[in-house]
């Protein structure tokens, strides 16, 4: 294309040079010549213009239908080399997926006898591991039952001991209760009158008191109101501004049974309206008895500002806890405080680590004399140290200066010949004959 339209171009500036020259030769004619010349030439010249764009277009025409021909044979070889690409390329694909089939089942094969050795080896390791298992499990048995077999033999032979040393302090408090209780029948009659009931949680509650304090820690049958004769059965002496004036902490001991064994039928029969019945009369006997011992017994400042009222039985005093109010009600109006046979034990052993406090306390000018005394013994043991200290110095001076000599001679002697050790051993028996 850019060929014919240079051959344009020049055929356009050949006929406009024809064209100058023609109208510079008309202008030398004359003028109606001129004229007519001009339209003659102008004719011919269209005339061959026309002849020439005519030749040129058909150049053209065959120009581009050469052309044309030369796109459709560039067309079909394009075509014919475009379809071998795809051949080629499908079978390069196809060669490649069997190439890659075939890697990807040469490494599946790898895979699976891989994982096949690695399965067999953690198996063989973890039997292995199994049985080392098994075997220190069995060790740590043998060693768990050995020393379990001597702990249990040696706890039971303890047990053993406590329960006989328990058995005997029980026989004795059993010799001592009976001793108490001489004359009283079985445990039926000791529950049925009102003085035996009485005399059984006294019993139990005296126990008490004797197995935590001290003879002289507490009182019995004594009168804690000034004036009056009423005796109360028990009284903890505690310590108060006077030494000589101790103030009494009343405890009382009361065991309502016909109303507990009534309560206890009752929730036995599961009856809910008599057990209803049963607890109210229940708890109407404990505040009738609670505001006899505030009224007998509390009289502050010779005694506490409240007293206790003890129930023999852990069943009986979880009964009366379990009304609701009664135990808040009776130490916040009657000023008596309810408590039951392991309760009183702690608040016993409360008592008694603070009967040891004052104790400490009233004795802590003997413990400040007797810290004064170590104190004195002890800057004497101070100056003996220090004696004992120069005498070592002493001692380790003096056997430096050995050292020192013993070197001195070892340098001196260094020229001499040693003997053999058999020589020297038989010289030294020689000498030591002689």
């Amino acid at each position: 294309m850019t060929g014919t339209a240079l051959l344009l171009t020049l055929l356009l500036i050949a006929v406009v040079l024809a064209l100058v020259l023609l109208i510079a030769l008309l202008l030398r004619r004359p003028d109606g010549r001129l004229e007519l010349s001009l339209r003659e030439e102008q004719r011919i010249g269209r005339g061959e213009l026309r002849d020439q764009l005519d030749s040129l277009s058909l150049q053209q025409e065959q120009r581009i239908e050469g052309f044309g021909g030369r796109l459709d044979t560039l067309r079909e070889t394009l075509n014919d080399d475009a379809r071998k690409a795809r051949g080629e390329q499908t079978e390069a694909l196809r060669s490649f997926a069997a190439a890659l089939d075939a890697r990807v089942g040469e490494l599946t094969r790898n895979n699976a006898e891989r994982l096949g050795e690695l399965r067999t080896t953690l198996e063989n390791k973890l039997r292995e591991l199994q049985v080392d298992n098994a075997a220190k499990l069995e060790q740590m048995r043998a060693t768990v039952d050995e020393k379990l077999q001597t702990t249990l033999e040696t706890r039971l032979g303890e047990s053993f001991r406590l329960v006989s040393e328990r058995l005997e302090q029980v026989q004795r408090g059993l010799g001592e209760m009976q001793q108490l209780a001489t004359g009283v029948g079985d445990l039926k009659r000791v529950l049925t009158n009102v003085r035996t009931r009485g005399t059984f949680g006294e019993v139990q509650l005296g126990a008490l008191l004797e197995q935590v304090l001290t003879i002289e820690q507490y009182e019995t049958n004594c009168i804690t109101v000034p004036g009056s004769s009423e005796r109360v059965e028990f009284a903890v002496r505690l310590p108060g501004t006077h030494s000589d004036k101790p103030i009494r902490l009343p405890i009382d001991a009361k065991f309502p049974r016909e109303d507990y064994e009534r309560l206890m039928d009752a929730q036995d029969r599961v009856d809910v309206e008599a057990v209803a019945v049963s607890s109210a009369a229940l708890e109407r006997q404990v505040r009738i008895e609670a505001k006899r011992i505030c009224e007998k017994y509390v009289a502050p400042p010779h005694t506490t500002d409240f007293a206790l009222l003890f129930l023999p039985t852990e069943g009986l005093y979880a009964e009366v806890l379990r009304r609701p109010g009664l135990f808040e009600s009776l130490q916040r109006d009657q000023r008596v405080i309810l408590v039951g046979p392991t309760t009183l034990l702690a608040l016993l052993n409360s008592l008694q680590m603070g009967f040891r406090t004052l104790a400490i306390e009233q004795r802590s000018s003997e413990v400040w004399q007797l810290l004064g005394t170590v104190k004195a013994e002890f800057g004497k043991f101070a100056g003996i140290l220090e004696k004992t200290r120069d005498q070592l110095d002493t001692v380790r001076n003096s056997i430096d200066k050995a050292g020192v000599r013993t070197r001195a001679i070892e340098k001196q002697l260094k020229g001499v010949e040693t003997l053999p050790g058999i020589e020297a051993q038989k010289m030294l028996e020689d000498d030591s004959e002689t």
